[in-house]
């Protein structure tokens, strides 16, 4: 295909990507966001800063962290160390989504840029659209949903930082509480083996349990102990009782 129509269709799949912006999970992150303005305009965070976090941090856990740490005078280590161990989370959405974008003349580095917009909102919808793109139009399909979606939210922040003042709480409350609990029902219907629904399950209930046990080590409990758990729970219990007996299917 020469370069120049190569580029067109790329362009195209970037703005269908971009047309993500209108799709029920896109709509849903952006009504937390507008609660993570009143929570930034509540600790003490300028319009700017709010805005910068959103775009160069992205994901809004580690944005809570950071913003807590700073409320309690924590030094900039800390905090740095604590934001990290946050994203570390996003590792295994960038493992599993990375073969889907690739294609055969894809860059290393590009894959890394787009790795920065793997956040749960953009690894349900990709998992949910890019087998319906093809494979060579998938990283411009990506880019547009991801930029598209970032740069929305951060002008959303700014714009509704001195709105929100006038939220009550419990309003500010609920629009940020609906991103996870949108996101626990997608990620189970998005599942495509049963170790994700295994892990989702051992982790609904130990989650909690954690919590109170162990505070402070029950997301990690419950992340490393959890998975490790229904890795080997769907290895030797699921698979087994799925595979045909020995025999069965052979030629006499």
């Amino acid at each position: 295909m020469p370069a120049s129509l190569a580029d067109n269709a790329s362009f195209r799949w970037f703005l269908e990507g971009a047309r993500g912006i209108f799709s029920l999970p896109a709509f849903i992150l952006m009504t937390s966001f507008v609660g993570f303005s009143a929570f930034a305009l509540e600790s003490g965070v300028s319009r700017g800063e709010a805005m910068f976090m959103t775009a160069m941090i992205w994901a809004l856990p580690a944005k809570m962290i950071l913003i807590g740490m700073m409320a309690s005078g924590a030094n900039i280590l800390a905090m740095f160390l604590a934001v990290t161990l946050s994203s570390i989370r996003m590792m295994p959405m960038v493992a599993s989504l990375v073969p889907e974008l690739r294609g055969a003349r894809t860059p290393t580095w590009l894959l890394l840029v787009l790795s920065h917009f793997v956040a749960i909102t953009a690894w349900v919808f990709a998992m949910g659209h890019l087998k319906d793109v093809p494979r060579e139009a998938r990283v411009a399909y990506f880019a547009g949903f991801g930029l598209t979606l970032v740069a929305a939210n951060t002008i959303l922040v700014g714009l509704s930082y001195g709105i929100v003042s006038t939220f009550p709480p419990s309003v500010a409350g609920v629009l940020f509480f609906l991103t996870p609990v949108y996101f626990v029902g997608s990620i189970w219907a998005s599942a495509r083996h049963s170790v994700v629904r295994i892990a989702f399950v051992i982790g609904v209930v130990a989650g909690p349990l954690l919590a109170v046990v162990v505070p402070g080590f029950d997301i990690l409990i419950a992340g490393i102990g959890g998975g490790t758990l229904a890795y080997l729970i769907d290895r030797f219990v699921v698979r087994r009782r799925g595979a045909v007996p020995p025999g069965v299917g052979d030629a006499p």
